[in-house]
């Protein structure tokens, strides 16, 4: 693609200078113009020539890595690979085989086998109760006397006499007798503004009222009482006799009964048990599982209708694909994840074997 870019520039520079010569410039002029071209030129060629080297190399390169990865190495690069196809790695699992083999389910041992002992009836006289002595209580006896009981001791209080008062009547002074000036009354003679008015100097008795009150005859007094004690005559429950204890001797008690006797021991004996076997089915490792390149659908070989077809299939066949959009999003590659690892399949790519699988693109 380099190359390409660097061949137009040429060709364009090379339009430059034919257009150049078609011109009227001075010759100077042109000789200037002539030699910053051939300059170019000159670098332009260094360009391509780099290029081209750059592109040889790698070349070489993806010779050596695909020989490298046909022959054994490690793989870098998909082997047998063709042209319109993609590739990447994807996750085979591994394979197993079933096998048979023998197990022990139990191991040798021993039963032991017991025999009973063996009983019979027999009567006997056995001591139900020793021979005891026992404690008898005699209760107390008791009789009715009169008492003369005190209910109430002597005691003094003290009785207060209230105080004594009289409600009497006194004339009291409200306000002292005193003289002031009033307006005189008779025929005035108004001469100018400053005659005509009369001024009495008056005198004012003195003024009285008569209240009630209270008044102590005699004040509040406190004096002593006794007060004798107080007696009752009551009836109450002696003991005439106490209380006392006999000693009493009880008989011992014995009782005929049936008694369940050993006849014979319990004996016991020892039975060999062979270990027993069972061929059951087991899994082997075949292969483990590895990455391999599997021809998977990307967008270099892929359409829009066939990843739709795709959505369709892993929807029918139980795996929730998302929008049937046409659109390989992140649920349509869990629901293939999903779908891969179910059919024991290279899991973690849309890989071709999948799509056969599903019935998306026809086997050949």
């Amino acid at each position: 693609m380099k190359r390409k870019i660097a061949l137009t520039t040429l060709t364009a520079a090379m339009a430059v200078v034919l257009a150049g010569c078609n011109t009227t410039a001075p010759k100077d002029d042109l000789s200037a113009r002539m030699e910053t071209v051939q300059a170019e030129n000159a670098e332009l060629r260094s360009s391509v020539a780099t290029l081209e080297g750059n592109i040889s190399e790698r070349n070489a390169r993806i010779a050596a890595l695909s020989q490298s990865g046909t022959t054994g190495g490690t793989s870098l690069l998909p082997p047998a690979a063709k042209t319109g196809e993609c590739y990447a790695r994807a996750f085979v699992p591994p394979k197993y085989e079933t096998v048979e083999k023998t197990v022990m389910t139990r191991e040798q041992g021993e039963r032991i086998e017991t025999s009973p002992a063996r009983y019979q009836w027999v009567e006997e006289r056995v001591l139900v109760k020793e021979a005891a002595q026992a404690l008898q209580v005699v209760p107390a006896t008791y009789k009715w006397v009169e008492e003369r009981v005190l209910v109430k001791e002597a005691s003094k209080d003290l009785t207060q006499q209230p105080a004594q008062y009289k409600t009497v009547k006194e004339k009291v002074l409200v306000r002292d007798a005193y003289t002031t000036w009033k307006k005189g009354t008779g025929p005035i003679q108004k001469i100018d503004e400053a005659t005509g008015e009369i001024m009495c100097l008056v005198e004012v008795p003195a003024e009285y009222k008569t209240i009630t009150k209270r008044v102590l005859v005699k004040p509040a007094t406190v004096s002593e009482v006794e007060i004798p004690a107080e007696y009752k005559t009551v009836k109450r429950r002696v003991v005439d006799q106490p209380a006392r204890t006999v000693t009493v001797e009880i008989p011992a008690e014995y009782k005929t009964v049936k008694v369940r006797k050993m006849v014979a021991g319990p004996t016991k004996r020892s039975i060999e048990i062979p270990a027993q076997y069972k061929t059951v089915a087991d899994q082997k490792l075949v292969r483990a599982g590895q990455l391999e390149w599997r021809p998977i659908l990307c967008e270099t070989n892929t359409t829009s209708d066939v990843v739709r077809r795709l959505q369709v299939a892993l929807k029918n066949a139980g795996y929730n694909p998302g929008r049937i959009d046409g659109v390989i999003g992140r649920d349509t590659m869990s629901a293939v994840t999903s779908y891969q690892k179910a059919n024991n399949m290279a899991a973690g790519q849309l890989t071709m074997e999948t799509l056969k699988k599903l019935g998306v693109v026809a086997s050949k």
